[in-house]
């Protein structure tokens, strides 16, 4: 089975030299909720050193929390959010002559969105301005639906470290036993994402104290089941 790992790297976590070469895929911050222009450059040059598929990772303007916080935003809102962060890591992208090829919400943004079909459409009404980049976001979520609703291209993710509710939603990390720590279960859960949620992408955080040893051993692990790891895009 071919699949796609990627991370959310941008975020001065100090990880992404060591990860980029892990993944297909990398999520870049777009500055708001962590990372700097420096930084943002320095990660894509990074991903197109290793030629690793680039995303922008757009989220709440909110550094204190890492964009993590939920916030009370109207559909609207979002747009502009969005709008305006696609548009700067777009122009760092093409001025190393690379390109942006999906959107991946952040954090809280991401979470809400999957609840909030309005929210949602504004990601996806984003987007679309930009040469209609696919957007990611859980199977059965409230993106899937906007993204039905606007005939606009959507790829379902999953995520090898974090535990998933009965409905299908993440557990919320002020939860305990949010995370998955151990490899070999999340190998497990991947299969179970893969097979029974059709998902094309796996996510591995990379602000994690331990990504780096996580996602060498996942990987490590994927390959031996048999899983061919490449990008979705």
């Amino acid at each position: 089975m071919e699949i796609d790992l990627n991370a959310d790297l941008g975020e001065g976590a100090g990880f992404d030299a060591e990860l980029m070469p892990l993944v297909t895929s990398a999520n870049v911050c777009c500055g708001a909720h962590a990372g700097s222009p420096s930084e943002l450059w320095r990660t894509l040059q990074l991903a197109q050193k290793h030629g690793v598929v680039v995303g922008a990772h757009p989220g709440f303007a909110d550094r204190a929390n890492f964009g993590r916080v939920e916030q009370a935003v109207t559909s609207h809102d979002v747009f502009v959010l969005c709008l305006q962060q696609l548009g700067g890591l777009s122009a760092l992208a093409t001025g190393m002559g690379y390109r942006l090829s999906y959107v991946k919400a952040h954090g809280a943004l991401y979470n809400q969105a999957c609840r909030d079909f309005d929210l949602a459409c504004g990601i996806i009404e984003a987007a679309e301005g930009f040469d209609d980049l696919p957007v990611l976001g859980l199977p059965n979520s409230q993106i899937e639906a906007a993204a039905k609703d606007h005939e606009y291209p959507f790829v379902a993710e999953g995520f090898a470290d974090r535990r998933y509710r009965p409905d299908g939603s993440l557990v919320p990390r002020t939860e305990s036993d949010a995370f998955v720590h151990d490899p070999n279960e999340a190998v497990k859960q991947v299969e179970w994402l893969v097979r029974e949620k059709g998902v094309r992408t796996i996510c591995v955080h990379g602000d994690n104290p331990d990504a780096v040893a996580f996602t060498k051993a996942v990987r490590a692990a994927m390959l031996s089941k048999g899983f061919t790891l490449k990008a979705f895009a």
